[in-house]
């Protein structure tokens, strides 16, 4: 295994304790005994404590960021639309799993101001795919008239952010079919 496979394995260890625990049971050596490792070789990938955090929230946005990218793209928008948004929501294990791990950082990121900075850039980096989406719908004039590019962006971006927490948190009532029907439902009011 190389360097880079066994940090992501690292930091997957990480990501079991923080869903197990949340992120208050994440240390070196709960992560270490997680991944079936020493403390000492644990060190040699990860100095602190904060740089393991951080490497595994990265993990989570570089993750979700690939399969966005790597999707292969349709004739019609409203279907990719839908499939970028797709993988932003928990509507299986890994893409649970994923938004579980990244709620816990987001809340934690008042007592890891490392974490603070890569939470922004992760969310600016949102609010500008949500922006895309929105101008390419407006350009190719399937938006309805007078939409509000910047808003709707950010009501976009405000939406799938609350998806991910009710799916998180409500779990039983909102589910897959029901976060997949909000997002066809809102889609439906603003392109024509």
């Amino acid at each position: 295994m190389n360097h880079d496979q066994r940090r992501e394995q690292l930091a997957e260890a990480a990501w079991r304790v923080i869903r197990r625990e949340g992120l208050e049971g994440v240390s070196v050596r709960s992560v270490a005994e997680e991944a079936g490792m020493s403390l000492g070789s644990l060190r040699h990938y990860f100095v602190t404590q904060s740089e393991l955090l951080a490497f595994s929230m990265r993990l989570v946005s570089e993750r979700v960021e690939k399969r966005i990218r790597n999707r292969v793209r349709s004739e019609d928008l409203r279907q990719d639309i839908e499939a970028i948004i797709r993988e932003l929501v928990p509507l299986d294990e890994e893409r649970l799993a994923e938004c579980e791990v990244w709620l816990a950082f987001i809340g934690s990121t008042l007592a890891y101001p490392s974490l603070r900075a890569l939470s922004e850039e992760v969310h600016d980096a949102l609010y500008h795919l949500f922006r895309e989406i929105v101008d390419a719908l407006i350009h190719l004039k399937l938006a309805k008239p007078g939409l509000d590019a910047g808003l709707e962006a950010m009501r976009l971006h405000a939406l799938v952010d609350g998806l991910v927490v009710h799916g998180v948190m409500r779990a039983r009532k909102v589910t897959p079919d029901e976060i997949t029907r909000t997002v066809a439902y809102h889609l439906d009011s603003i392109m024509k």
